[in-house]
């Protein structure tokens, strides 16, 4: 391809380079440069790509767009945004695959996983489509799995991405939409068909700052949308709107559109009416909580405006499996339960044991931490939540990255210990698991919180594994074999 095909729809500062010359590729990352790429120079979060200029050109790259002129001579191709320029030739390099599919985008705090988990099944079996999804959990092309790092890729790869399922014959992708993507221009020039707002609630503020500044990068999504479903429950809404061009439909349990009526909650899941324009259907869907009806509500007004009618997708959502992570059931050997839950943020702890303590018939024991070189401030935040809505709280540590785990926790017991809830700190993840099982009684409903559908711990920019399934089923195991 040309350089000038590739740089296609750029605004071009300036350039000491012949753009009708060929180029192999693009790479944004100088360890992976090819001979005859074009190296993207990008500021980062953590580190500059113009710092890494010369080390492009040493492997080979042709030359390189950026946001300032190499001072050494080096061929280059200026742009005032090397992030949204990235967008920009991802797409024009794969040919612009997401013009071929129909694009929903979910953003929000919480309940994204399920959103898209959901509405990819209606969409399967009541509309008959293909459906590629990206998100947290994994990257999906119909049923075919694929590993995923983050919520949504860099920009490059997500087109590329967009690639593999446009050729795969998909004609729909559902994608979780990050606040980070948002802000970093990940999804800059995608055509959203439908974006879903859930709801906002504390997290990142270590990257945003404000809750004012995480709002507004939610709201980036309905700049860019063709129709915007959005929580009109949820009090960020109306900031949310403020800027959004699109058409909008509404969705709650006290206003919107759509709306959920007559709701009933129980371990077995949650049941509602679903009303609109005086038409009422029942919905049920196998997955407890207050915010699955939110999550579900979403589902189901994203899902008419795609053309699937509310009967449709009650159907499909009536035999919806669990969606891995989320109040997910782990098998045990005694008259007690064990979840696992993705909850990391105060909300979704909130929600999660708010959920529980509706239908546990023993103590609720919460079993918690806080990741490491993340917002400090949810800490006793965190901590006041999990201790006030159990019975009794396991202390213990989550993703510590680079931080000492003793501190992370030291952090989150002022807020424990304000409630006056009996507890205990385990920081080594697997022994308070353990801990939780010797400890569990009759009627017990443990909640594993924080972890969900990850199967590694982080620690000082490693990854190691850790499945809390795999725990659980290896420890009772073991106390088989020593009961004889």
């Amino acid at each position: 391809m040309q350089l000038k095909e590739l740089c296609s729809g750029l605004a071009i500062l300036k350039t000491s380079v012949d753009l009708g010359m060929e180029v192999t590729g693009v790479s944004y990352d100088s360890r992976t440069v090819e001979p005859g790429e074009l190296f993207v120079a990008m500021p980062g979060y953590e580190t500059d790509g113009h710092r890494f200029i010369s080390a492009a050109m040493k492997k080979g790259a042709l030359c390189v767009l950026c946001e300032r002129p190499p001072e050494d001579g080096t061929p280059y191709i200026q742009v005032d945004d090397s992030r949204r320029a990235l967008a920009v030739i991802g797409a024009n390099y794969f040919h612009h695959p997401a013009r071929e599919m129909t694009m929903v985008g979910v953003t929000g705090t919480n309940g994204k996983t399920s959103t898209t988990y959901l509405l990819k099944g209606v969409l399967e079996q009541a509309a008959g489509a293909k459906v590629g999804l990206i998100g947290t959990n994994q990257n999906m092309i119909g049923s075919q799995v694929l590993h995923t790092e983050r919520t949504t890729p860099e920009s490059f790869e997500l087109q590329r991405l967009f690639r593999q399922m446009a050729d795969a014959g998909c004609t729909h992708v559902v994608m979780e939409v990050s606040s980070h993507a948002l802000v970093l221009d990940r999804v800059y020039g995608v055509p959203f068909a439908v974006g879903i707002f859930t709801n906002l609630t504390q997290d990142h503020l270590d990257f945003h700052k404000t809750m004012e500044a995480y709002c507004d990068a939610k709201a980036i999504l309905f700049q860019n949308c063709a129709v915007g479903v959005y929580n009109a429950d949820d009090p960020w809404s109306g900031r949310l709107l403020q800027s959004a061009g699109c058409r909008r439909v509404s969705f709650g349990e006290r206003s919107g559109d759509l709306r959920a009526e007559n709701i009933r909650l129980s371990a077995g899941g949650v049941a509602f009416d679903a009303v609109e324009n005086g038409s009422r259907v029942k919905i049920e869907v196998a997955i407890p909580g207050e915010f699955m009806v939110y999550n579900t509500l979403g589902v189901l007004a994203a899902a008419q405006v795609l053309g699937v009618p509310l009967r449709d997708s009650a159907r499909v959502l009536r035999a919806a499996p669990h969606v891995k992570g989320r109040v997910e059931p782990v098998p045990t050997d005694g008259d007690y339960t064990i979840l696992i839950d993705y909850a990391h943020t105060p909300d979704a702890l909130e929600n999660v044991l708010k959920a529980v303590r509706g239908f546990a018939k023993g103590r609720v024991v919460a079993l918690f931490g806080c990741g490491g070189d993340r917002d400090r401030t949810k800490r006793p935040k965190m901590g006041r939540i999990g201790a006030a809505l159990s019975d009794f709280a396991i202390i213990t540590s989550d993703n510590p990255r680079t931080e000492d785990p003793a501190a992370i926790i030291a952090d989150i017991l002022p807020g424990v210990q304000e409630t006056g809830t009996p507890y205990a700190v385990v920081e080594n993840r697997v022994e308070a698991i353990h801990y939780a099982i010797d400890h569990a009684l009759p009627g017990d409903v443990i909640v594993l919180c924080g972890k969900g559908h990850e199967d590694y711990q982080e620690i000082n920019h490693q990854k190691h594994h850790l499945d809390e399934r795999e725990v659980v089923a290896e420890y009772l195991a073991l106390r088989r074999r020593k009961n004889g």
